[in-house]
């Protein structure tokens, strides 16, 4: 008796910690939304930049919510970046979950 108690929580133990690898998963992108460069931008000589951000991602793949995490330079791009990435869309998967992306910005003249 004592063996198959040890063989279900051994699998209770796997399970577990497969639908917590699963829950790290990045979502699947189904639709990308390339940010603008800023014309301000433009005007005021910033010619590139990175931008980390976070997107809150509802249960049918729609994001919800965009944050800025990290900015070089800080709130040139900020804009761009929550405009294009609230376009964004995710396979649904039924439940909450988020996403941090990087994005770069070089421009092209």
């Amino acid at each position: 008796m004592k063996f198959r108690i040890s063989s279900v929580i051994a699998a209770t133990a796997l399970t577990f910690a497969a639908s917590l690898a699963m829950a790290q998963t990045a979502p699947k992108i189904v639709k990308k939304v390339p940010p603008e460069f800023p014309s301000e931008a433009a005007r005021a000589s910033v010619s590139s930049g990175v931008v980390k951000a976070k997107m809150a991602i509802d249960g049918e793949g729609k994001v919800t919510d965009v944050s800025i995490v990290e900015a070089e330079p800080r709130k040139v791009f900020d804009k761009a970046v929550k405009t294009a990435l609230m376009g964004w869309r995710f396979e649904p998967n039924g439940g909450a979950q988020s996403y941090e992306v990087r994005l770069v910005f070089k421009s092209e003249d």
